[in-house]
């Protein structure tokens, strides 16, 4: 199993989350954030934002079910043809152990 966490722009991540739902990856995580990558932040007339809203999706998923979700993501979050600075990050990593509480006994 592997954990995909995705950070995307607030107003890209309905659009991930209906293209993974298409898909049938329905079961993840979102949680509003603020944070900044390369960019550093952004100048708005004489505003300057240190940190950007962002959204994160988690979703657990089988190890051969990786590059499918994560060209959704891709994909969906993308803005503009090629992608825009800001448009976030995709991070993959294993897990290791999973328990559903309601199974335990």
């Amino acid at each position: 199993m592997l954990a995909i966490f995705a950070i995307v722009r607030p107003e890209r991540a309905r659009t991930v989350t209906k293209a993974l739902e298409a898909e049938g990856y329905n079961a993840f995580s979102e949680w509003s954030l603020f944070g900044r990558g390369r960019q550093r932040g952004i100048q708005v007339g004489p505003v300057f934002y240190e940190e950007m809203p962002k959204k994160m999706l988690y979703i657990i998923v089988a190890d051969e079910e990786k590059d499918e979700v994560v060209d959704i993501i891709l994909r969906s979050a993308r803005t503009g043809a090629t992608g825009c600075s800001g448009d976030g990050k995709i991070f993959v990593q294993p897990v290791l152990e999973a328990y559903t509480i309601s199974d335990e006994v």
